[in-house]
């Protein structure tokens, strides 16, 4: 008779990759409100020069990209760093900038949620965790 071999439990939920999906899915939202300023700096705004359209396209872009490499450890504070560059948008009109500054709040909501779930998962708090270490 062969010893059993002891049966896989359920697998363990990764709370990473529900943030990963929160954060790329945040970026594409991004994204997606940034494109649509496109019509209203050139219809409201200075115009759309080719100053306006390459830092909206190119923010766009960046954004993109960025919610691509979620997995990275860096990058949260990627995320973080071109909220700057959205907020910069005020230079080419105030509601693009506020569009960066509501984003930023956003971010800011996100990094202290991240915050808080390496708090938990430090303490073995998060469910599927076997409890906190003795």
């Amino acid at each position: 008779m062969t010893p059993q071999e002891p049966t896989p439990g359920p697998a363990r939920s990764d709370p990473w990759k529900s943030f990963r999906g929160v954060t790329a899915g945040t970026l594409i939202l991004e994204a997606i409100v940034v494109l649509l300023a496109l019509p209203v700096v050139g219809a409201v705004g200075g115009g759309l020069n080719a100053v306006a359209l390459v830092y909206l396209l190119g923010l766009t872009a960046i954004l993109i990209v960025l919610a691509g490499l979620q997995g990275r450890s860096w990058a949260i504070w990627a995320d973080l760093a071109v909220q700057l560059v959205a907020i910069a948008g005020f230079a080419i009109y105030p509601g693009v900038g506020v569009i960066g500054l509501i984003f930023a709040g956003v971010w800011a909501l996100i990094a202290y949620v991240r915050s808080e779930v390496l708090r938990r998962e430090r303490y073995g708090l998060l469910p599927g965790q076997d409890g906190p270490p003795d």
